[in-house]
């Protein structure tokens, strides 16, 4: 070995060990589903992370920046599943609707993370001082629903669906539940308790499909 190849491998062996942005934004999840945006520090996360703060303000910015990279983190490493089924052409509605609860109630109840939503975790108890970051998760809580809203009307036009049915109120329906089984796994219920809350909903279901629009000069 010539004597640039022996300097080249020494220099090698002494670097850092290279950031891993996926690793350190599932780390940094984890911290934020457990305690919040508000509770969390930069030093939380730098411990949490190993990762130093330098590198930390290099990648992100700063805790917003990363709290937000975590969001995008937690929508497509959880959330991917469940939406997918809202594309799902072989399935009827009241099919995809029901693997949608379920998929999710499994989601807020997997032990390998922390019970419940993170964003609806997070989104709790939220101070003025973080408007900006309760506006965003406010956000996609309403992009939720306009995608539960976009899938009935697409059905809708596939005559798939009654078209006097209220797609904007049921979508907000079904986003209200799902932010209920959160709450309840966050309070210790699990995937057997929420499968039969879905029970009862689907056991509703012929009715609540068929739930009419509001005239618009009814109050």
């Amino acid at each position: 070995m010539s004597t640039e190849q022996t300097a080249l491998v020494r220099k090698c062996r002494g670097r850092p060990k290279q950031f891993d942005r996926g690793t350190a934004l599932s780390k940094a999840l984890n911290l934020f589903w457990r305690h919040g945006y508000e509770a969390t520090s930069l030093a939380d996360l730098v411990e949490a992370t190993g990762a130093k703060a330098p590198t930390l303000y290099a990648e992100f910015g700063n805790k917003e920046g990363m709290f937000r990279a975590a969001v995008e983190h937690y929508l497509a490493t959880f959330y991917e599943k469940s939406f997918c089924l809202l594309s799902r052409p072989d399935l009827s509605v009241e099919q995809v609707i029901e693997k949608y609860l379920r998929t999710t109630a499994e989601m807020f109840t997997d032990c390998s993370t922390p019970s419940g939503c993170f964003i609806i975790n997070a989104a709790s108890g939220m101070s003025a001082a973080s408007q900006d970051i309760a506006e965003m998760l406010r956000g996609r809580h309403l992009a939720q629903e306009r995608t539960l809203f976009e899938f009935f009307e697409k059905r809708k036009l596939s005559g798939e669906f009654p078209n006097a049915t209220d797609s904007s109120l049921l979508a907000k329906y079904i986003a209200t539940f799902v932010q209920g089984m959160s709450v309840q796994a966050r309070d210790g219920a699990d995937t057997e308790q929420l499968g039969r809350i879905v029970d009862i909903l689907m056991h509703a279901w012929p009715q609540l499909r068929s739930v009419p629009m509001q005239d618009a000069g009814t109050h």
